[in-house]
């Protein structure tokens, strides 16, 4: 086989490079400007861009034993370029030198070959390089020849074998798709091997082989593919830089043709002085100005030629065909343009064959469908009714048209078209108002986000504001956005000036691109919640730069697992913002993180006052560090929850030590699920009888806690220091002399406590007539009591009841869950509620009520003024008692 005339041919230019049909293959080949692009592995692997490139991955998959590798990817990324390098390449002697013979055919050119011909036909006449002697050779030793296939996804009719009869002999006619398709399955030339190229589509299920996914270009490669576009370095890094700012979270910046066509646009416009395009719809608002200049035609030509491409649009989208005959454009009106769509449209075939026309990009041809929307001089409505009847093939088209409604976007335009029809212009603004708003006030968050792809695209801050509402739902969770959502979702929220809140729960990976995106809309947000949310070190270090610039107040981030390293990174922002409120429960922090957080605290400038490590193992020695800070007069915080950090009675002294330091502005401590026992609760209580105590919450909700603690309890809550108002003991096996030791502070004057927790504490029925004697003392303050948990049964909870009817006491609360209750309670439980002027909640679940206790409950809570809610879920209530049951709004079932 002739390398030099394979060569030749394949380094011939067959056509010019246009603005949309990127620069050609041959040009990028000959004036040395191939990147290798990359493949799906370089997303998996940590392997270099070397071993992730398209060479090498076509090269290591076509062995001995694999003998078809097939290419996949989007429009535009750079098979055809790779399969011609490839070509070359084996011309050239560089590779694939165990193959004598290679093939390469464009499947788009064959379509124009109607009727039968046979393999050795299609050898000798539609290849050329082939002498007629050397065709027995070939067709005996099939293992020699590699066919190189492009554009297999643009064949007019299919190549699923199941479709043909195939054929085994090469000197039998058949269908070039029969050909084709014999090749492919082995029928014909068995043994052969193949390179074959396809956009990603499900029509090719029946290939096998390797399967190689293109990505094209990422940012590396872009960068690459600028420096070598761009003469001077720094206008190439300008236009990159500007390039990944507006148009580098679309998919279709991996496409080196694009990437062609933005770097041919950034030029003529830097070269002219001109803005470079803020949105995608501006950049092509400059593609489509610049491709109709070129044609030279008058308004109303240009008008006309602009509507018969929309219609070919439409035409391509609805039949789902990727090309129509030159027929077919008759019929779309291009009658007299047909000599000017080479700068539009691709080309195939002569002037004297049948020739085929095609978009050069879904993007075009959608922008295009746009704009002969707004030339159609038709009765109003023509958008919406375009929308709908495109709405499942179209991607782009609403994006446009919101654009385009724009008389800033669309003015370069009406300058080459004449103005454009205000009418449906009005009617589609009208229609995307009115959409708008009432997409925003539903919770489905990929229409917000829709929505706000709209809004960024019409580059109108007052727009945004006229649609965006106080009654937009815009504080739903915005979770899992994509770089191109967070963008838009900046743009909107940077108009609107602030934000309550930003909501990006259930985030399962924030990068850093993302979270640079997204930087500005944080520093504009009241509050960041990025709970159950997984962030990379460089989103953490975004976030923090946002805190420290921002308005945010209270930020969580719980669940995130956010590890030492990360916390570290955040503790910079932490230590000069307006954060007041931070929640960390499990974000795996250990007493590693402590130093840095007593670091950001004692700063002078942090504003924190809530802090939650619930959940992290910063242990006793982390504590101890972090008391050092609430030692400190420039540490601000007044409530910390230390649920389950680990905790013993080891580190309580520290605390305790903090806690009376007089520095100390601690007023909530939550010490749930440590092994604190009795010599930690000892060390609290001596705190809390230090006149310096501002404590007024302290919670040991199962902490190792038994009835010899309650006379350290006792004394604290006697003493005329303690300022404790909220205690909760549940859970913690106190037993009956405990919790009546604790009744004897109770009845003391002097005792503060509001709220007490005493569910599952081995109380028995003795301790709730003490409970019911203390709430009617006249001397309690008592407004809320949890008392759940303990089978004392109706004749305990009598005791209860009796209290509650009593004028001197104060609950608004009570709960008691669990305790036995039947409907024998039911006389005195609804006295007691007729009698009460303070109690507003009840909680009464898991108990034995049954339906002959509903009717009177329903009667007794309606007529109630102050009770509000009563909860009976898990009680024995049949379906129809359930029902009456709904018609009480106080109730809870």
């Amino acid at each position: 086989m002739d390398k030099v005339a394979v060569l030749t041919h394949t380094l011939k230019p067959e056509v010019i490079s246009t603005l949309l049909g990127g620069e050609l293959p041959v040009s990028v080949i000959k004036n040395n400007r191939y990147i290798s692009l990359l493949t799906s592995d370089a997303l998996v692997t940590d392997r270099n861009a070397e071993d992730n490139s398209l060479d090498h991955a076509i090269q290591a998959a076509l062995t001995d034993e694999t003998r078809s590798v097939i290419l996949t990817g989007p429009e535009g990324s750079g098979k055809t370029t790779a399969l011609e390098k490839l070509v070359v390449g084996w011309a050239k002697g560089e590779h694939f030198q165990n193959f004598p013979y290679v093939f390469h055919f464009k499947l788009r050119e064959l379509n124009s070959l109607t009727g039968t011909l046979s393999l050795e036909t299609l050898l000798l006449h539609h290849h050329g390089n082939v002498p007629r002697e050397s065709l027995p050779l070939i067709l005996k030793n099939p293992a020699e020849v590699l066919f190189v296939f492009d554009d297999l996804d643009q064949c007019k009719q299919s190549l699923d074998p199941s479709a043909h009869t195939l054929c085994s002999d090469p000197s039998q006619a058949a269908s070039m798709p029969c050909l084709v398709a014999s090749l492919l399955r082995g029928s014909l030339l068995k043994g052969a091997a193949f390179v074959v190229a396809s956009r990603s589509t499900g029509s090719l299920k029946f290939l096998s082989g390797t399967m190689v996914k293109v990505l094209g270009f990422l940012k590396p490669q872009r960068e690459a593919y600028f420096n070598k576009f761009f003469p001077d370095p720094i206008a190439a890094g300008k236009a990159r830089i500007h390039m990944e700012k507006t148009l580098g979270f679309y998919d279709i910046c991996t496409s080196p043709r694009f990437c062609w066509t933005v770097c041919s646009v950034y030029k003529s416009l830097v070269d002219a002085g001109a803005k470079l395009p803020e949105t995608l719809s501006q950049l092509y608002v400059n593609i489509l100005v610049h491709l109709i200049q070129s044609l030279s035609l008058n308004e109303a030509c240009s008008r006309e030629f602009i509507s018969a491409l929309g219609k070919m649009a439409s035409h391509c989208l609805l039949d789902q065909h990727s090309s129509c005959t030159e027929e077919e454009m008759n019929s779309f009106g291009f009658q007299q343009f047909l000599t000017s769509v080479g700068a539009f449209l691709q080309v195939h075939g002569d002037p004297s064959e049948r020739r085929v026309f095609s978009f050069h990009s879904s993007l075009m041809q959608e922008f295009l469908l746009a704009v002969s929307v707004f030339c159609d001089n038709s009765t109003p409505g023509g958008a919406e009714k375009m929308l709908e009847k495109h709405k499942r093939h179209a991607k782009f088209l609403d994006l446009f048209l919101s654009a385009l409604s724009e008389p800033l976007q669309r003015r370069p335009l009406e300058s080459l078209l004449g103005e454009l029809n205000s009418d449906q212009i009005m009617d589609f603004k009208k229609w995307f108002k009115s959409n708008s708003e009432q997409t925003l006030k539903g919770f489905h968050k990929e229409k917000h986000q829709h929505c706000f792809h709209l809004l960024h695209q019409t580059q109108n801050e007052s727009l945004v504001k006229e649609i965006i509402t106080p009654s937009a739902r815009i504080g739903i969770s915005y979770g899992d956005l994509s770089l191109q959502d967070c963008v838009a979702l900046n743009y909107v929220i940077t108009c609107l000036g602030e934000l309550e809140q930003l909501n990006l729960y259930h985030t399962g990976n924030l990068t850093e691109e993302q979270a640079e995106m997204l930087a500005p809309t944080m520093t504009l947000s009241r509050k960041i919640c990025l709970s159950q949310s997984s962030l990379s070190a460089g989103a953490v270090s975004h976030l923090a730069s946002a805190l420290s610039r921002g308005i945010t107040k209270k930020l969580d981030l719980s669940h995130s697992h956010l590890g030492d390293e990360k916390f570290k990174i955040l503790c910079a922002g932490i230590r000069d913002c307006k954060l007041q409120t931070i929640q960390l429960a499990v974000c795996n922090l250990t007493e590693a993180m402590c130093e840095d957080l007593v670091s950001a605290l004692t700063s002078g400038s942090s504003q924190l006052r809530v802090l939650d490590l619930t959940f992290n193992d910063i242990g006793d020695q982390g504590l101890t560090k972090l008391c050092k800070a609430l030692q400190s007069p420039l540490c601000k915080l007044q409530d910390l929850q230390l649920h389950g950090c680990k905790l013993t009675a080891a580190s309580m002294d520290s605390l305790s030590a903090a806690l009376c330091s007089g520095q100390s502005e601690l007023r909530e401590v939550n010490l749930n699920h440590n092994t604190i026992g009795e010599r930690g609760v000892e060390a609290l209580c001596k705190s809390l009888q230090h006149p310096l105590c501002k404590l007024r919450s302290l919670k040991f909700f199962d902490s190792d806690l038994t009835g010899s603690c309650c006379p350290h309890l006792m004394a604290a809550l006697m003493s005329e220091h303690c300022s404790l108002s909220e205690l909760d003991l549940s859970v913690n096996d106190l037993g009956q002399e405990g919790a009546l030791q604790l009744c004897q502070a109770l009845r003391q004057p002097g005792c503060r406590l509001e709220k007490l927790c005493l569910q599952r504490c081995e109380l028995t029925e003795p301790v709730f007539k003490e409970l019911s004697s203390v709430l009617t003392s006249g001397t309690s303050r008592l407004k809320s009591l949890a008392v759940g948990i303990h089978a004392v049964g109706d004749q305990g909870v009598k005791h209860l009841w009796d209290a509650v009817a009593h004028p001197s006491c104060l609950l608004e609360e009570l709960d008691v869950e669990m305790t036995g209750l039947t409907d024998a309670c039911l006389e005195d439980l609804c006295a007691a509620i007729r009698a009460s002027k303070t109690l507003k909640t009840l909680e009464l679940r898991n108990n034995s009520l049954t339906d002959a206790s509903v009717p009177a409950i329903v009667e007794v809570l309606r007529d109630s003024g102050n009770m509000q809610e009563m909860n009976l879920k898990y009680n024995d209530f049949s379906e129809e008692a359930l029902s009456i049951l709904d018609k009480c709004d106080k109730i809870r079932y």
